[in-house]
C-alpha cells in the first residue's frame, strides 16, 4: 500500500500471515541440517542433503497448492464472489435443497434476520446469507441470533463467501451460532460437486 503523508510517498507493506505449518517445516530443516552436519562433519553433504530435502518439500508444496487451486474452481466459489447477495441467498437455497434440506426463503424486508430457514431430520435452522468482499462482523452474528427464538428454530447459522472478525467469532461462541467461513464453503461446494458426478 502507498500513502502520501505530508508531501512524503510512504511504502507500506502488507505483513503476510504467519503460516504455522512452514515454520515447523523451516525449523525441521534447520534442525535436521545442524543433526546432519556433526554427524559426517561435512559441509558439502549437508549442502546436499539441504537441497535435496528442500527440493522434496518445494515439490509437495507445490503439488499441494495445485490441488487447492483446482479445489477452489471446482466448488464455484470465485463464480460465488462476483454474485450479488440476493443471487448468494438463491444460490445457497438450491445447494442446501440439493443437500435435502426443505429450504424456505425469508421476505426480502422484515426477515427478522434470517434469509433462509432449513429444515432436516425435526430440526430447523435459520440462515444469514452474507455475501461479502470483506470480513463479516457482528451485525451478521446479532441478526441470525435474534432470528433464532423469533423462528423457534434449532440451530443459527451464519454462511459467506469471506470470513468473520474476531469478535464475530466470540459472539458466534457465546450465543450458540455456527459460523461457516471461505474454507467451509468451499469444502461444502466441492463435495456437492463430487456428489453430482
Amino acid at each position: 500500500m502507498i500513502y502520501l503523508q505530508k508531501e512524503r510517498w510512504i511504502i507500506m507493506a502488507r505483513r503476510k500471515k504467519k503460516d504455522p505449518l512452514s515454520e515447523l517445516i523451516g525449523g525441521l530443516l534447520v534442525f535436521v541440517l545442524v543433526v546432519w552436519y556433526f554427524m559426517t562433519k561435512s559441509l558439502f553433504a549437508t549442502v546436499v542433503v539441504g537441497v535435496v530435502i528442500l527440493s522434496a518439500v518445494l515439490i509437495v508444496s507445490g503439488y499441494m497448492n495445485a490441488a487447492r487451486r483446482k479445489k477452489i474452481n471446482l466448488s464455484g466459489i470465485l463464480e460465488v464472489d462476483k454474485m450479488t447477495g440476493i443471487q448468494f441467498e438463491k444460490f445457497l437455497m438450491l445447494r442446501y435443497r440439493s443437500m435435502g434440506y426443505i429450504v424456505k426463503e425469508t421476505p426480502v424486508s422484515g426477515d427478522f434476520g434470517a434469509d433462509l430457514v432449513l429444515h432436516k431430520n425435526s430440526r430447523k435452522i435459520v440462515v444469514q446469507a452474507k455475501r461479502y468482499s470483506k470480513t463479516v462482523g457482528l451485525k451478521a452474528v446479532q441478526e441470525v441470533s435474534s432470528a433464532k427464538p423469533h423462528y423457534k428454530a434449532d440451530e443459527a447459522w451464519v454462511v459467506t463467501n469471506n470470513y468473520f472478525t474476531v469478535a464475530a467469532k466470540q459472539l458466534a461462541a457465546t450465543n450458540n451460532v455456527r459460523l461457516i467461513n471461505r474454507d467451509q464453503l468451499i469444502e461444502i461446494l466441492s463435495v456437492n460437486v463430487q456428489h453430482l458426478k
